[in-house]
């Protein structure tokens, strides 16, 4: 795993490539998964002003996060809601009081930032074999590469040409690529009138506060799960996707500051948010740019989108839910492919761990789910269990700088 230099001077010309990076995070990240927000707001009966509310204080959060986050560390930590977590809601609002649910906002959040404080996470991060962790962020990713191929079967005009476009200008042009699909695809879909921004009125939200209500009931079934949830499906995973490109800052800052976000942010409805997995991969590999000690401008231009989304509540993240799924699934699956190969390329670069690393890998892509836990957990789990028994002991402490946690205050300084 390469390590991180320390911060150089930022020019101009660094600032297209991370920027672009940040940007189609945020795309994929509301045009994928944020649709669950609004089926779990439906699901629980919200007005229009507490949805937009939802919408504001996790966007608004989610930025600020993950720019004081980035700003902090010189390195790219994208922040994002819980995927998760609001699946987890879209059955559960429906048989709990929103009053409460907040109230289990509040807990799940202040358990976070108590976690965070204790130093516990950070500590069993830094046991995880290099290899078995690189497995499971590409079997974690491998489904998101499949997809990008999918699409041709869908529609093959619009993934046939991204996919196209990425290969040539791979080939002649690699720092744009990414720019390129994007731009590529948008224009595509403009011409085809397939994204209408015609009647598209940015209107201002007025966040709405909710008196949390605290029950026994909510604790167990709402703020319990939420916690478990998150942290397997979320922290971890994106704890790794740092740890893969060679960014070192602790896990403990990062969870005890989107912990606060939350504990913050959730009378005005904000579930939970964390750490970003998936769509972190976008922006911490070479096509976020070149030199790693740069890459955090993409957390910072990632941060900046996601709050002029929350400035206008849902008008904006209706627009990027009204990009076809294929042109989402495509985006996201070329982005990634760096990360793919690079993650599977350190998974099976030391004999020694490699058959391990193979199974985590098959694992974590068989997306495994059990107890309401997600695959990402259990893949690492079943990986970690090969590594002990292959090996004959337990992963101790890793070595190496790649695993080596860095304060938030020595990356800024």
């Amino acid at each position: 795993m390469p390590s991180v230099p320390p911060p150089s001077t930022i020019r101009w010309r660094d600032l297209t490539h991370p920027a672009v990076a940040g940007l189609v995070s945020v795309i994929v990240n509301y045009g994928g998964t944020f649709i669950l927000v609004f089926q779990a707001a439906k699901v629980a009966g919200l007005s229009p002003a507490l949805t937009a509310s939802w919408v504001w204080s996790i966007s608004i959060g989610v930025g600020v996060t993950g720019i004081i986050l980035s700003w902090m560390s010189r390195e790219p930590i994208i922040t994002a809601w819980s995927t998760p977590a609001a699946a987890f809601l879209v059955t559960t609002l429906a048989t709990t009081p929103y009053a409460e649910a907040v109230g289990a906002y509040l807990i799940s959040a202040a358990a976070f930032v108590a976690l965070g404080l204790s130093g516990g996470f950070e500590r069993v991060i830094r046991l995880i074999p290099p290899g078995v962790a690189a497995g499971s962020l590409a079997g974690i990713l491998l489904q998101f590469g499949i997809k990008a191929f999918g699409g041709m079967g869908v529609d093959p005009l619009l993934a046939g040409l991204l996919i196209v476009a990425y290969v040539v200008l791979k080939r002649f042009s690699a720092r744009f690529a990414i720019v390129g699909i994007l731009v590529l695809g948008l224009a595509l879909l403009l011409m085809q009138d397939r994204v209408d921004l015609s009647e598209l009125q940015l209107q201002p939200v007025t966040p709405v506060f909710t008196m949390p209500a605290f029950s026994v009931n909510a604790l167990l079934s709402v703020a319990l799960p939420m916690f478990l949830i998150t942290l397997t499906g979320q922290y971890m995973p994106g704890m790794l996707v740092l740890r893969n490109d060679g960014f070192k800052t602790s896990a403990d800052p990062i969870v005890t500051v989107t912990g606060l976000g939350s504990l913050l942010m959730a009378p005005f409805g904000s579930h939970a948010f964390n750490i970003a997995a998936i769509t972190a991969a976008i922006a911490t590999g070479r096509e976020a740019h070149e030199d790693p000690s740069k890459r955090w401008i993409a957390g910072v231009a990632a941060g900046l989108c996601y709050i002029l989304v929350g400035m206008f509540g849902m008008t904006l993240a209706a627009v990027f839910m009204a990009f076809p799924t294929t042109f989402i699934a495509t985006l996201a699956g070329l982005a990634l492919l760096g990360a793919i190969g690079g993650s599977l390329a350190t998974a099976l670069a030391d004999a020694r761990t490699r058959e391990a690393s193979l199974i985590t890998f098959l694992a974590s892509a068989a997306n495994i789910t059990l107890l309401g836990i997600g695959g990402a957990f259990w893949g690492l789990v079943i990986g970690l269990m090969a590594y002990a028994v292959l090996n004959g002991r337990l992963p101790g402490r890793t070595p190496g700088p790649a695993l080596e946690p860095t304060p938030l205050s020595k990356r800024a300084s």
